[in-house]
């Protein structure tokens, strides 16, 4: 027998907020708008913007009661994350990125998936979708295998127990007992949370049920600045925790590029034949990028030119950004909150 709307558990959204007037509006009414029948709050914790972005959810706020905010003192993701998870008052945590749409029936899906299983955390599927040729040659990127990899998160896949789960809907006693989200992680916080989940007995669930639009950066610079960051905050990661070995792939990558142009600079001026062969593979790779170019254009002639230039900026900044953080080889990170 269905659960009547009267006995479904109370849902608490939490999202960190740092300039983001361009879709802080779009998010938050994904949320009013849910179809789930349960009691539900909104808890937005605001960075110092700068843009206007406060002042949008204010009048948010001053409109719909149930929208609440707060001050995020660290201005990052995980600070943010924490402080909205001690003000919510109901036992189930979803948690949204200020970039991301959620479809109606998200919060009604996620809730019960989390109670049939028992899991810790439900997590679903990041669909990226662009408005303009740049956005959707990112958006492309993130859905396939030259891009992100095509992982389970971003082209779907067999509903079970995963390592990770994106965005999330927690149980808010699991979060408090394993000590809510490291503020010491910039990025790739999402993980360690679930690592600690699911080492102290908890399941983590992914189900392809649930899909998120998530709209990517708007530029180049604001692109790069989020790989290079996510590269060194996952290299971080994988020196303090261990990785599997498919996150050292674009870091070897990058770096065997770099080193084989290298070579072949060296080869040509001191006309040393065989090192400039080593051209070979900076050669193969831009071959590859046009392939996949070729293949983007399918949904248009710009966003096919736009993604000669954001694939190699995906791999290049994460590539890089894993090495400095890998090697312990930077102290500031500058870190756009979201994803």
């Amino acid at each position: 027998m269905a659960k009547q709307p009267d006995t479904l558990p109370g849902v608490s959204y939490v999202m960190p907020v740092l300039n983001e007037v361009e879709h802080i509006e779009a998010a938050v009414n994904s949320l009013i708008d849910q179809d789930y029948e349960g009691p539900f709050e909104v808890i937005l914790a605001l960075g110092p913007s700068v843009d206007g972005t406060n002042d949008v959810i204010a009048e948010m706020a001053r409109i719909d009661p149930r929208i609440r905010s707060i001050p995020n003192e660290l201005g990052s993701t995980p600070g943010g994350l924490n402080v909205a998870i001690r003000a919510s008052s109901n036992p189930i945590v979803v948690r949204v990125d200020a970039h991301s749409v959620l479809p109606r029936d998200y919060t009604r899906v996620a809730v019960k998936t989390l109670l049939e299983t028992g899991a810790d955390n439900v997590g679903g599927i990041m669909k990226a979708e662009g408005t303009t040729p740049f956005q959707k040659a990112v958006a492309h990127a993130y859905g396939s295998p030259e891009g992100l990899g095509g992982t389970q998160h971003h082209v779907g896949g067999k509903a079970g127990p995963a390592e990770t789960a994106y965005l999330g809907v927690f149980q808010r006693h699991r979060l408090l007992e394993v000590g809510l989200f490291d503020e010491g992680i910039k990025r790739g916080q999402d993980w360690e949370l679930n690592r600690r989940l699911r080492q102290t007995g908890g399941t983590v669930w992914f189900t392809p049920d649930l899909t998120v639009v998530y709209r990517p950066r708007s530029s180049l610079r604001k692109l790069i600045r989020q790989f290079v960051a996510t590269g060194i905050w996952r290299g971080e990661l994988a020196r303090r925790f261990g990785s599997g070995l498919r996150y050292f792939v674009p870091p070897l990558a990058v770096l065997g590029i770099v080193a084989t142009t290298i070579l072949g600079i060296v080869g040509l001026a001191t006309g040393v034949t065989w090192l400039a062969l080593a051209f070979a593979v900076p050669a193969v790779y831009a071959v590859l990028v046009v392939v996949a170019s070729v293949n983007a254009a399918r949904e248009g002639l710009r966003t096919g030119l736009w993604y000669l230039v954001v694939l190699p900026c995906i791999h290049f900044g994460w590539g890089i950004g894993f090495v400095l953080g890998f090697l312990k080889l930077t102290r500031n990170i500058t870190v756009h909150t979201g994803r």
